[in-house]
């Protein structure tokens, strides 16, 4: 008698428990997919093993998170990615199996912009200087480490305010077309908390000629977001861990900037992706 408890009471905490495990897996952050320039696909591989998938897109390799016991990678697609088919490939013991998907043409609205001139035609100087730093922040944000951070529910909004300009936007400059926007703008009055979007570590924090003062936070397997034209830092260091919800800066117009604002960017793969595409309907 006192067996038969026993099992049926190993046989419920068994079931409560794997109730909970798909719950909590359900309930984990997911983006929404848009197979477009600047959008995200969201791939299954066939791989049961509790050890993450190797997937590669555009020679960088893809973000992967595991949902109901199976694996997804989740493929940043750059702006600049011709519409037509195309494919990710999962690295096996094999060889390289394809994970092929099409990509959909997107028109973004064109925005035109005045700055001061320096900021568009730059001198040798300046062009320098950005010559210097685009190395240094790209790689920050473009690097693969291979860490993965336990992501919360849902993304937090970094900063409450109108969006200045969405992203994908082709720009001008001073009548001078340059390279899509590849982030969110959020105005709000300068001196206003910048919070973290996400948990991750600090690999970048200096104030540059485009971007102005910037932070670029790593999320793990090559899934960053930057934060930048901000008017003053925290105490942060290169390194440092840093918690959803904090704060990590203050709003300016650092940099190349119309005025006081948040430019927020997500990455995946090297790939700038739309931010709306981690925010619930209610952030939007």
């Amino acid at each position: 008698m006192k067996s038969l408890y026993s099992t049926r009471v190993a046989q419920y905490l068994a079931a409560a428990l794997l109730l909970l495990l798909a719950s909590s897996t359900q309930a984990a952050l997911w983006p929404q997919e848009e197979r477009v320039p600047g959008g995200i696909a969201l791939l299954e591989i066939p791989q049961r093993s509790t050890a993450a998938p190797h997937v590669y897109f555009n020679d960088r390799r893809v973000y992967t998170h595991q949902r109901d016991g199976r694996w997804y990678a989740w493929v940043g697609i750059p702006l600049n990615q011709a519409p037509g088919a195309t494919q990710a490939l999962w690295r096996t013991r094999d060889g390289d199996i394809a994970l092929p998907f099409v990509v959909a043409d997107k028109a973004y609205p064109t925005q035109r912009l005045t700055v001061a001139p320096r900021h568009v035609d730059l001198s040798a100087e300046d062009l320098a200087r950005v010559q210097r730093e685009t190395p240094e922040l790209r790689g920050a944000m473009d690097d693969f480490h291979p860490v993965r951070i336990a992501l919360p529910e849902q993304v937090t909004l970094p900063l409450e305010g109108r969006r200045s300009s969405p992203f994908g936007f082709r720009r001008e400059f001073n009548g001078q077309a340059r390279n899509p926007h590849s982030g969110l703008d959020i105005a709000a009055p300068t001196g206003t908390p910048i919070i973290a979007a996400l948990p991750g570590r600090v690999v970048a924090q200096a104030d540059y000629f485009f971007n102005g003062k910037t932070v670029v936070l790593d999320h793990g397997l090559g899934f960053t977001s930057l934060y930048c034209h901000m008017s003053q830092f925290t105490d942060l260091q290169i390194g440092d861990r840093v918690e959803a919800g904090q704060v990590i800066g203050y709003v300016g117009s650092t940099g190349r900037s119309t005025g006081p604002h948040l430019h927020w960017t997500i990455s995946l793969n090297g790939a700038r992706v739309d931010p709306d595409l981690f925010l619930t309907e209610q952030q939007r």
